[in-house]
Order: structure tokens, then C-alpha cells, then sequence
């Protein structure tokens, strides 16, 4: 049975409740997996992290889902601040998969370009934006996090 990926009213989300629910069914896992959602309009195939697999693998998507929604906290932030973003801004997300004492955990460090901007004000919307991130919330205390402007 599909599930449908769903958006919410207004007046839902102004109660705290869902504004959207993503479905996404994988079978075979990281080694030879397929994962596809239920518009869809994701359907690739997984293989684990650098065994020259066909697919891509979960920490490229986690650094992809993370660095997207950075970017648009990172917006936010800044139209708090008053301040215009670029256009060529880019995050480079890096997700590593570490293996400690036989159990596996992840570290991230997120590189921040934003070209033009001062320093420390492009550092005081990263931090902002780190703050606003569902992803850097769901994070938070769990995993190591590095914010970096370079």
C-alpha cells in the first residue's frame, strides 16, 4: 500500500502539528538496496559507503538532506538580520561514518561559503542557522557537529 507524502494546512501548522510527512520504503539495505518514495519522485539504488557500488549510500543522503535544509535556515537567519545572502553561498556537508569500540556513529562537519559576506556576520547566520535547522536540532548532543565558514 503507497503512503502519499502529504503537506498541511496553515492553521495545522500553526498548532504545532505536521506540515509534511515524507514515505520512503528501502529494502536490501546499504549493501544492495533500493529505496523509493511514495510520489515516487525518489527511486535510487544504495550500496555501502566506498565499496564502488552502483548506488549512493545513507550518509550522502543524510549530508544532502542536512546541507539543503541548512541552506534555507541559513535564509531565514539572515532575513531576520537584515542581511541579503548570495546566490553562489554553497555548504559542503560531510558525513562520516566512524566505527568506536564496535559500534558504529556518525560525525558532520558543515562548510560554509558565503562568498562577499564579513566574516563574522556570515558566522552569526551559520550560527543562527544551526539553531533553526530540524536536522541540527534532531542532532543536537548526539553526534559531533562542526559549523564552519571557510
Amino acid at each position: 500500500m503507497k503512503n502519499k507524502d502529504s503537506v498541511h494546512t496553515l492553521s495545522e501548522i500553526e498548532k504545532g502539528k505536521v506540515i509534511y510527512t515524507a514515505s520512503v520504503n528501502t529494502s536490501g539495505g546499504r549493501g544492495e538496496g533500493i529505496s523509493r518514495s511514495s510520489d515516487e519522485k525518489l527511486n535510487i539504488r544504495l550500496s555501502s559507503p566506498g565499496s564502488g557500488g552502483d548506488g549512493t549510500n545513507p550518509e550522502q543522503l543524510f549530508a544532502a538532506g542536512w546541507s539543503a535544509c541548512f541552506e534555507s535556515a541559513m535564509a531565514t537567519a539572515a532575513y531576520k538580520m537584515k542581511i541579503r545572502l548570495p546566490r553562489d553561498l554553497s555548504i559542503n556537508a560531510e558525513v562520516d561514518l566512524c566505527l568506536e569500540e564496535g559500534e558504529y556513529t556518525l560525525q558532520v562537519r558543515l562548510n560554509i561559503s558565503l562568498p562577499g559576506i564579513e566574516r563574522a556576520v556570515a558566522e552569526a547566520i551559520a550560527d543562527a542557522a544551526h539553531q533553526i535547522c530540524p536536522y541540527s536540532k534532531a542532532t543536537r548532543r548526539n553526534i559531533d557537529v562542526q559549523v564552519n565558514v571557510v
